[in-house]
């Protein structure tokens, strides 16, 4: 039990630095053509961007189902990917992109720089410029200032 609980804390760290890396040269890169609908208006509830997480989400389930089937701890990598999805999904979706049915704007704390982060992610147009491409990692805005 306590190494399947490692296993999934370890792939939810894995899935941040993957996801910097993922986000700051896939979906800022060649990646860019589903990207862009993140950096627009969003129009209705879904964005071509949300297609990343339908593939990472099919990963996850992919593993969760190996797993199951004998290839362990394939299950567990599949759980911590799953866990990350979430806290991507409460954390950027809900509280940076306000995709929930009501607003909240953090005044304080962890929560306040990443929302500030996020938003300094946001202030370029195009693709090239940016800064910040954490998903829960978050520079504090004066370092992200001086980028």
């Amino acid at each position: 039990m306590l190494l399947n609980t490692l296993i999934v804390v370890l792939t939810v760290v894995f899935m941040e630095v993957f996801s910097i890396v993922a986000h700051k040269y896939v979906m800022h890169g060649f990646g860019w053509g589903w990207h862009k609908s993140h950096h627009e208006p969003r129009t209705g509830w879904f964005e071509k961007n949300d297609l990343y997480a339908v593939v990472f989400a099919g990963v996850a389930i992919a593993l969760i189902y190996a797993g199951t089937r004998g290839y362990h701890p394939l299950e567990w990598i599949g759980a911590g990917m799953t866990a990350y999805g979430f806290l991507y999904f409460v954390a950027h979706d809900g509280l940076v992109h306000q995709r929930w049915p009501f607003r909240y704007v953090p005044r304080q704390g962890y929560f306040k720089r990443l929302y500030q982060a996020h938003r300094m992610h946001h202030a370029v147009d195009g693709k090239d410029g940016a800064v910040s491409f954490g998903f829960l990692y978050a520079p504090s805005a004066d370092s992200l200032k001086q980028q």
